[in-house]
């Protein structure tokens, strides 16, 4: 008989007799606890969202049905080996239970006048996508091109190398000799979105085949990213690979049949139909959806063409969830890196332990061989040189010595081999230099003090620059006054913090200043793409993520950058304030109802949440310099994972295990969060209580 646990937080411990009734137990209580949250996801995979929210969803419904995220999910499920297909469909006939038997209760169905529906077998491999499609590179293609296209496609390295674009998860590992208990200990936080509720669910799987603990994604089975099984535990961080690439096509039609034109002259489409989206409260909308060789048509590109996306996924009819049940089943850090061996996408940078003392790194997922001008920007589709050749990069792996650090950096990511852009090393060498300091002895104490380190590593290049624009023009006394204050900080982030506040008011007026500079200025015109890429496209946060970069190659290109500091400085001073860093930089939650008014219904409230680090530092609590303080992307989860002693483990999510915001359990968690505090992890049934309601059987 299926049964589920919880533990004081409300945290479901979840244990079935099979690995198929584990599976039906928890698509139910993913369906319970998170009702709205994964039914949103369901919306967004089919490109239904306007038709229950109404028009504010027909951008992305648009890019959905235009990408065949429902088709490719459906296409990658078929392809599944039967056992992952039955365990998948167990899933989902617990999703559908839950709705039979009236769990799926909501308040924001209520407020919105919509109701959850049954789910296809196919529909959590959509769920994955919706979360990881716009998760790689290719709307950065759209950003380099709009930048040749504007300023000249030598401008494109002002915003590349070490650019940090959207990136900060971390994870780290020692081996045995490093730690006080003689075991390996694993840690990180994975950075995305910081969506309400949040993006992973703190969940334990147990069953006679294997008992895991671990961080799933609400309407997906098993523990695709961070888990521990016992004797085995794993972690991800994005490798920041280049596995996504965009093709210029050019369209005409032949009697009734499109054609496009390829490297062997012009051929049919692979598809060309049209699909009606309905809009809630408004007339029913036509989409054309129209797929070459290559891939999907997305976007419109410059010269009245048209953009096709090919990914791995699509091409291959795989996504991955092969590894899902064999990740589960691992005993040892080899099982692991076996079980990932499956993985498609997106790519993955692995730490993998056990309990007798092994610990690899590795890149898991596929990466295509093919040009490497692909990498950058669009490729024109008739170019033989850049079709993929059918192979796929061999990727990196190794045993850890003594200890590991992945954070979207070049070194662990597999450098020129697998992409384009990293994170600069910042945070890598950051979490490397505070295990070298720490020595040995190492314990889940030392871990979980690396998360909250607030140093700032872009500091020494900024103050650089402050140190020079003092000799570009003369500085009004309280613009001098500030410059002066800042060189004496010492670039921590903490959010009691006035002078990290002050250094953060200076950085986003010198963002808008080069952002506005006559060489920038022009990035400012339309890109002619969907609005959906806007935030790939905003020329201000480009400034902001690419600052380092333009500092140091701004005045080569013709940006007077001492000036720019200056002028900042000028702006910063003229409205001086004494306030924390922690007054601006607050958590700022995603719901979906915000990005949908028209729906008529208003996204929960969260109480306002001062918090240390931002982009750069190892707590990475991201904001747009130049846009904002307020931080809508930052650590969605925290973990150390002892494989001496499981119970020692710890974790932390950012609200809460409910998505019912009138549950107790719906922020519980944000206060330990903010203040980066761990949760034990729970592993006796004697510490847990059972639920009471029958939980039915599969």
């Amino acid at each position: 008989m299926p049964v589920t646990y919880r533990d004081p937080w409300g945290i479901p411990h979840l244990r079935a007799g099979s690995a198929d009734e584990l599976a039906f137990l928890q698509g139910s209580n993913a369906a319970a606890d998170r009702s709205w949250q994964i039914e949103v996801e369901r919306w967004r995979s089919e490109g239904r969202t306007a038709e229950h929210l109404g028009s504010d969803g027909l951008l992305w419904d648009r890019f959905a049905r235009q990408a065949r995220i429902n088709d490719t999910a459906r296409r990658c499920f078929d392809n599944l080996d039967r056992e992952t297909q039955r365990w998948v469909t167990a899933y989902v006939d617990g999703v559908n239970d839950a709705l039979s038997r009236g769990r799926r209760q909501a308040q924001e169905f209520r407020d919105t006048g919509t109701e959850p529906g049954p789910w296809k077998p196919w529909t959590p491999l959509g769920v994955f996508l919706v979360h990881h499609i716009l998760f790689s590179t290719f709307p950065n293609k759209l950003w380099r091109d709009h930048v040749a296209h504007t300023l000249g496609p030598d401008a494109v390295d002002l915003f590349s190398i070490e650019a940090p674009v959207w990136a900060g998860s971390n994870a780290w590992a020692v081996n045995g000799s490093l730690a006080a208990g003689g075991s390996p200990l694993l840690a990180g936080d994975p950075h995305r979105l910081m969506e309400l509720p949040g993006v992973y669910q703190q969940v334990r799987l147990a069953c006679p085949e294997f008992d895991a603990v671990g961080l799933a994604f609400p309407g997906v089975p098993g523990l695709p990213h961070f888990g521990h099984a016992g004797a085995a535990a794993w972690a991800v961080t994005n490798a920041m690979a280049d596995y996504q690439d965009l093709y210029r096509e050019q369209l005409r039609r032949d009697g009734g049949t499109l054609h496009a034109l390829g490297p062997d002259g012009w051929e049919p489409v692979a598809a060309d139909h049209e699909e009606q989206i309905r809009v809630r409260g408004g007339a029913t909308e036509a989409v054309q959806v129209v797929e070459t060789v290559r891939g999907p048509l997305i976007t419109s590109g410059y010269d009245g063409g048209t953009l096709s996306l090919r990914m791995p996924s699509r091409v291959s009819g795989r996504l991955g969830f092969e590894a899902l049940l064999p990740l589960l089943r691992s005993r040892s850090a080899a099982d692991v890196e076996a079980a990932f061996g499956a993985w498609v996408e997106p790519v993955n940078c692995v730490l993998a332990a056990d309990s007798s003392g092994g610990v690899r790194q590795f890149v898991a997922g596929a990466v295509p061989e093919r040009n490497h001008g692909n990498r950058v920007r669009p490729v024109p589709a008739e170019a033989r040189e850049h079709q993929w050749t059918g192979g796929w990069v061999a990727l990196p792996a190794a045993d850890v010595e003594r200890l590991a650090v992945n954070a979207n950096d070049r070194a662990s990511g597999g450098g020129r081999l697998t992409g384009l852009e990293f994170a600069p090393a910042h945070r890598a060498d950051r979490i490397r230099e505070l295990l070298e300091e720490a020595g040995s002895g190492l314990d889940a104490d030392a871990m979980q003090r690396i998360h909250t380190d607030t140093r700032l590593g872009s500091w020494p290049a900024l103050r650089a620059v402050l140190e020079r624009c003092g000799n570009a023009a003369p500085l009004s006394a309280a613009a001098a006054d500030l410059r002066s204050s800042l060189l004496g900080w010492d670039g921590d982030m903490r959010a009691d913090s006035s002078r990290a506040a002050s250094f953060a008011a200076w950085r986003s007026a010198f963002v808008r200043a080069l952002a506005s500079a006559p060489l920038l200025a022009p990035l400012a015109k339309p890109a002619g793409h969907s609005p959906l890429f806007s935030p790939w496209l905003d020329p201000v946060s480009r400034v902001g993520f690419a600052l380092e970069t333009l500092v140091a190659k701004g005045d080569a290109a013709g940006l007077d950058v001492a000036a720019a500091a200056a002028e900042a400085l000028e702006a910063a001073a003229a409205s001086p304030s004494s306030a924390a860093w922690g007054s601006t930089h607050t958590v700022l939650p995603l719901h979906a109802l915000a990005d949908h008014p028209s729906a008529g219904a208003k996204a929960p409230r969260v109480p306002m949440t001062a918090l240390s680090g931002d982009t750069g530092c190892v707590l990475s609590t991201e904001s747009l310099p130049g846009v904002t303080d307020a931080s809508f992307r930052g650590p969605v989860a925290r973990y150390v994972w002892d494989l001496g002693d499981r119970s020692r483990s710890r974790w932390v999510v950012p609200f809460g295990t409910s998505g019912d915001p009138g549950d107790a359990n719906f922020l519980s968690q944000l206060p330990l969060w903010a203040a980066g505090e761990l949760l034990p992890v729970i592993t006796d049934w004697d510490q847990l209580s059972r639920e009471n309601h029958d939980e039915g059987e599969s």
